[in-house]
C-alpha cells in the first residue's frame, strides 16, 4: 500500500503511547524502532536518543517534554508517543494520553514495575485503555523477566484493572540491542517485527467518522516565533481543508477541586517571614466530573500539518483518526475543541490535569555582580518570559504576589522548575530563586493537608538502616521491605514532599553512590509536623573583593568551602558550609601583613582542598528558607536573602 494512502484511512491506523518508569528505555526503544522501519538513510548520520531533541534532555538523559513521530509497516501508520518517566513531566503523560489508542508500557527486567509506573498505568486504566507490556532489558545480568511479568500483573489487579485489561498482550526484548520476541527464551533475537505485529493487531484503531462533522480536542501545544501557538490533537470525526471555519471552544472545570481559590500566605522578603509562605488553597467536596463551557469564537485554520518520521509535513486537509497540528486560532490553548460551525453541540470536557505541589519565588538579581555575567532583567521580563513558558508549559503556575522584585513560580516538583531555570540562565539571564516549598491546601474541618510521596529505594543491605534512620527524622514511614536475597533490599516508604527536598545529596553520600531512589506524588496527606532542613549553617562573607589562599586556608578549617583563590565575592555572599549549626560570618579576602623577609616558595603548597562546586540542583536543595540561589549564563551563587550582616541581625529580632 502506498504511504498516501495509509494515512488517510482510518482502520490502518495506530495510535500508541510509550509510557514507563525513568531509565526504562522508552528513548532507546523509539531509536531501535527507527532503525527497523528505515526512517533514515542508510548512510544518514543519526545520534543516540534520537527523539532527545532538546539541549536539557541530552545533557541529563532524561525526556522532559512529550513529544510523537510516525512510521509506516505493510501498510500501516503507526503514531508513536514518547512521554517523559519523571515524575515531576507527568503533566505530559497525562494530556497525551488522550490522544491515544493504546500503551505500550515499558518494564524493566530487573528492577520490574517502580512508583512512575504506576502512575502512568494508573492513567492508562482510568482512560479505559488496554496496554501492551514491554519486559524491556532481558539481555542484563540478573535479569528477571518473568518475576517483573509476575509482579506487573499484580500491579494491574491493584490498580483495578478489568479482565479484559488484565489480559494484556506481553513481549520481550532489548531496545539496547534491537531486538522484540515472544518468548526471551527461544525467541529469534533479531529485529522489531514481533513487536510492530503486536501493535497492529493488538492496538485498535481510532474510533473515527469521516462523514461527521469535524471536531478535534487539543492535546499538546507548541509556539512559533513567526506563526505563534500550534496546536496538537487527534481528530476525532471528520475532515477539514486548510482555510475553513472553525469554532474554538473552551471549557473548564467547576468543582473547587479543579479550580482552588489559592490565598497565598504572608509573603515577605525571604529570611524575614516568621510563617512559611506557602500558598494555601481552600479545596470543597464537589464532585470531580463538573465542568462548563467558558468561551467560543469562530476562527479558521492557517496551517495543517501531519508527523512523518520525525519531521512535520504541510498538508491541506486532515481527516478522522490521525494526530495533526492545527494553526490559527491566536489563543488556544490545552483542552480546547476544534469543531465544525455546523456541529450543535461541540464541547468535549476539558483534561485532567494536576495541580502543582512545588512552588518558589522567581527574584529579579539585585546582588552587586547583576549584569556582569548575562542580562540583569527586570521584573517585567521575567514576567515575559514566563508567559511565553506558560504557552506550553501546561503544569506550571505564576502568581503575582504584588511584590516589586519577583513572582511566584509553581509546578509538580524541583526538577520540573530547575528545568526552566537552568533554559532562562542559557538565555542569557539573571535572576534569583528562593528554595523550594510545598503548596499547603486546608481540608475538610480545617485540617492542614500537605503533598506525600511514594518512594521506593533499592540499596544495598548494609545502608538501609542509615537511610532509614535519616528518613525517618524527615517524617518518612516504612511501609514495606523486600530482600530477594541478592544483596540488595527494597525499602518502600512513605514520605512528605517537603521531606525529600534536599535529601538526595545525604543520600548518594550515606549509600556510597550505590543507592537508586524514585519517588511519585500520591496525593495529599495530614500534616506530619516539622521537618529539619540542614543541620549546619553557612560561611557568610562581610566583605567585598577577591579570596585569597591565606583566608581560604584558614576558613577551611571551619567548614566545607565553595570558592576557590581569586574568586570574587561580596557581602552577604555564602562561600562555604559552617561545620557547625548557625552561619558564621567571616572574610575570605583577608591577607596576610607582609613582613621584612619572605621566602619565594612560602605559598606554593598550603594544602587547600579542591572546593565543593554545587550544580543548580544541589544548590537549591541545600539552601535555607532565608537564602537564595544567584543564577547566571556562567555561574550559580548562592547568598543571603539580606545581604547586610546588621540587616539581617535586625530582621532576626523583629525591628523595624
Amino acid at each position: 500500500m502506498a504511504p498516501a494512502e495509509a494515512t488517510y484511512q482510518a482502520n490502518r491506523i495506530r495510535n500508541v503511547a510509550i509510557i514507563a518508569h525513568i531509565d526504562h528505555g522508552k528513548t532507546t526503544l523509539i531509536d531501535s524502532i527507527f532503525r527497523a522501519a528505515r526512517v533514515f538513510r542508510e548512510n544518514q548520520r543519526v545520534e543516540e536518543r534520537v527523539m532527545d531533541s532538546y539541549e536539557l534532555e541530552r545533557e541529563r538523559g532524561i525526556t522532559i517534554r512529550s513529544k510523537h513521530c510516525t512510521v509506516e509497516c505493510d501498510g500501516y501508520l503507526i503514531n508513536i508517543v514518547d512521554t517523559p518517566g519523571h515524575a515531576d513531566f507527568s503533566g505530559e503523560v497525562e494530556r497525551v494520553l488522550s490522544m491515544v489508542d493504546s500503551v505500550l508500557l515499558v518494564v524493566d527486567a530487573n528492577e520490574g514495575p517502580m512508583p512512575q509506573t504506576r502512575y502512568v498505568l494508573t492513567r492508562a486504566l482510568r482512560l479505559g485503555l488496554r496496554p501492551i507490556v514491554l519486559v524491556n532489558k532481558v539481555d542484563r545480568p540478573n535479569a528477571d523477566p518473568f518475576g517483573a511479568l509476575d509482579k506487573t500483573f499484580d500491579l494491574f489487579l491493584e490498580l483495578g484493572a478489568t479482565d479484559h485489561q488484565a489480559d494484556f498482550p506481553v513481549v520481550y526484548g532489548s531496545a539496547l540491542e534491537g531486538w522484540i520476541a515472544y518468548d526471551p527464551n527461544t525467541g529469534v533475537r533479531e529485529g522489531m517485527d514481533v513487536l510492530f505485529q503486536t501493535i497492529i493487531s493488538e492496538v485498535p484503531p481510532p474510533r473515527a467518522a469521516l462523514d461527521a462533522p469535524f471536531r478535534m480536542q487539543i492535546s499538546t501545544l507548541a509556539w512559533s516565533n513567526y506563526l505563534g501557538r500550534i496546536g496538537c490533537g487527534k481528530v476525532l470525526e471528520g475532515t477539514h481543508r486548510r482555510g475553513e471555519e472553525l469554532v474554538r471552544t473552551s471549557t473548564r472545570w467547576t468543582d473547587r477541586s479543579h479550580s482552588a481559590n489559592t490565598q497565598p500566605g504572608t509573603e515577605t522578603q525571604p529570611g524575614t517571614e516568621t510563617q512559611p509562605s506557602f500558598a494555601i488553597a481552600t479545596y470543597g467536596s464537589a464532585p470531580l466530573t463538573a465542568w462548563e463551557v467558558t468561551g467560543a469564537e469562530t476562527t479558521r485554520s492557517a496551517h495543517l500539518w501531519v508527523t512523518r518520521g520525525l519531521e512535520r509535513r504541510e498538508i491541506d486537509e486532515i481527516r478522522a483518526g490521525d494526530i495533526v497540528w492545527v494553526n490559527g486560532p491566536a489563543d488556544i490553548t490545552i483542552g480546547d475543541t476544534l469543531s465544525a460551525p455546523d456541529l450543535a453541540d461541540p464541547a468535549l470536557p476539558p483534561l485532567e490535569i494536576e495541580e502543582p505541589t512545588v512552588s518558589m519565588l522567581f527574584l529579579v538579581n539585585s546582588g552587586p555582580f547583576a549584569g556582569r555575567e548575562g542580562q540583569a532583567v527586570t521584573l517585567r521580563e521575567i514576567k515575559d518570559r514566563l508567559d511565553r513558558e506558560l504557552r506550553v508549559n501546561v503544569a506550571l503556575r505564576v502568581e503575582d504576589l504584588g511584590r516589586p522584585d519577583g513572582v511566584k513560580v509553581s509546578g509538580r516538583g524541583e526538577l520540573h522548575l530547575g528545568i526552566l531555570i537552568e533554559e532562562m540562565r542559557r538565555e542569557g539571564i539573571e535572576l534569583c530563586v528562593s528554595r523550594p516549598e510545598v503548596i499547603i491546601h486546608i481540608g475538610e474541618e480545617g485540617k492542614t493537608l500537605e503533598p506525600m510521596e511514594e518512594l521506593t529505594i533499592d540499596v544495598p543491605n548494609e545502608f538501609q538502616g542509615i537511610v532509614i534512620e535519616k528518613l525517618a527524622q524527615r517524617k518518612g514511614e516504612l511501609t514495606g521491605i523486600n530482600n530477594a536475597g541478592t544483596g540488595i533490599v527494597r525499602l518502600d516508604i512513605s514520605i512528605p514532599t517537603r521531606g525529600l527536598i534536599g535529601y538526595r545529596g545525604d543520600f548518594l553520600t550515606d549509600t556510597r553512590g550505590l543507592g537508586v531512589m524514585s519517588s511519585r506524588f500520591m496525593g495529599y496527606g495530614p500534616w506530619r509536623g516539622e521537618v529539619a532542613h540542614r543541620e549546619r549553617g553557612s560561611l557568610v562573607s562581610m566583605e567585598d573583593g577577591a579570596t585569597t589562599t591565606y583566608a581560604l586556608e584558614n576558613l577551611q578549617a571551619r567548614g566545607v568551602l565553595f570558592v576557590s583563590p581569586m574568586d570574587p565575592v561580596y557581602t552577604g555572599m555564602i562561600v562555604g558550609e559552617h561545620s557547625r549549626s548557625g552561619d558564621l560570618a567571616c572574610n575570605p579576602t583577608k591577607t596576610k601583613k607582609l613582613g621584612n623577609y619572605r621566602a619565594e616558595t612560602k605559598e606554593i603548597d598550603v594544602g587547600l582542598k579542591v572546593p565543593w562546586k554545587m550544580t543548580l540542583d544541589q544548590a537549591l536543595e541545600w539552601i535555607a528558607g532565608d537564602e537564595l540561589v544567584e543564577v547566571t549564563p556562567k555561574s550559580v551563587r548562592m547568598r543571603k536573602a539580606i545581604l547586610g550582616l546588621e540587616d539581617r541581625k535586625k530582621a532576626t529580632r523583629g525591628r523595624p
